[in-house]
C-alpha cells in the first residue's frame, strides 16, 4: 500500500510540533507540506531541534492547489480557520481538526461560545465528533474529524461508560481538572507575563468555560436530556499533561466494591 500524503497546516505551534513528532514515526505517511503563516521559509527544526534529523518540508504557506496533492489534512489552527479549508476539500481529501471547528453540532452553540459565526454550517453533518474508544468504528464513515478538547477528553472517556451502564446520577457531577499551560499555546507566555505561571495554580472560565458545551453535548448523548455538572478548569506550573478528578453520586443499588 503506497505511503498516504499528509498536509499540517498550523505545524509550528505545540500541538502541530507533537503531531509530526508522532508522524514522522509513521510507516504509511508522507509529510508533504507544512504549512504556516508568520513561519514561512523556516524549517520545523528552527521550533523544535529533535526533528532536525528528519527530512521534512520547509514552513510554506497554505494553498488550495495543494489538496490535489495530499490524502489527509491535519488542521492545527486559531478557530474558524478549518472551516475555510473544509470548503474546498476534494473527494480524496480527509479532513482532521484539532481546534474546535466541528466540535459542536448546532453552528448556534458555536456562535455563542467562540464568538464567530460558523463558516462552513453544511459540513457540520459530515463531521464527526471523534473519540475513538466510544465511537469505535464509525470513524471510517466522514471525512472530516473533529478531535475532542483536551478537557472533555479526560472527562468523557470516564464518564460515559459509567452513564451507559446506568450506574451514577447526572444532576449533580462534580469536575474538577488541571492541564499544564502548554494546552493554551505559545501566546500563553505573553498573556501571562506579568503573572506568576510558572509557579501558581490558578482557577479560570469558572461557570462559563467554552467546553462546557462540548461535555453537555456528547453526555446528553446518552442520557437523552440535560445534565447537571460543575466543571472548574485550573492552569497549573507544568508545561503539558492535564489531571481531571471527577465526584459522582451513585445510583441506588449501586456501590463500590474492592476487586
Amino acid at each position: 500500500m503506497p505511503k498516504l500524503n499528509v498536509l499540517i497546516a498550523g505545524s509550528n505551534g505545540y500541538i502541530g510540533i507533537q503531531l509530526i513528532k508522532l508522524l514522522v514515526k509513521h510507516n504509511k505517511i508522507n509529510i508533504k507540506y507544512l504549512c504556516g503563516n508568520s513561519s514561512v521559509g523556516k524549517k520545523i527544526s528552527f521550533y523544535d531541534k529533535s526533528l532536525s534529523k528528519n527530512n521534512l518540508p520547509k514552513i510554506s504557506k497554505f494553498k488550495k492547489a495543494y489538496l490535489e496533492k495530499v490524502d489527509i489534512i491535519f488542521t492545527a489552527l486559531p478557530n474558524g480557520q478549518a472551516q475555510e479549508i473544509s470548503n474546498n476539500l476534494l473527494k480524496r481529501n480527509t479532513l482532521i481538526d484539532l481546534a474546535a471547528d466541528f466540535r459542536l453540532h448546532n453552528p448556534n452553540d458555536y456562535l455563542k461560545w467562540y464568538k464567530q459565526k460558523h463558516k462552513s454550517i453544511s459540513n457540520i453533518k459530515k463531521s464527526i465528533y471523534s473519540l475513538p474508544e466510544i465511537i469505535g468504528d464509525k470513524i471510517k464513515n466522514y471525512k472530516i474529524i473533529s478531535c475532542p478538547g483536551c478537557y472533555p477528553t479526560s472527562i468523557l472517556l470516564p464518564l460515559i461508560p459509567l452513564i451507559k451502564k446506568n450506574l451514577i446520577r447526572t444532576d449533580n457531577i462534580v469536575i474538577d481538572s488541571k492541564s499544564g499551560f502548554s494546552g493554551a499555546g505559545r501566546g500563553v507566555h505573553k498573556k501571562y507575563k506579568h503573572k506568576n505561571l510558572y509557579d501558581s495554580l490558578s482557577a479560570y472560565g469558572v461557570g462559563f468555560h467554552r467546553h462546557n458545551s462540548e461535555i453537555q453535548q456528547e453526555i446528553s448523548k446518552y442520557t437523552k436530556k440535560k445534565i447537571l455538572f460543575t466543571f472548574t478548569p485550573h492552569l497549573s506550573p507544568m508545561f503539558r499533561g492535564i489531571l481531571s478528578t471527577i465526584y459522582v453520586d451513585l445510583n441506588k443499588g449501586v456501590s463500590i466494591s474492592k476487586s
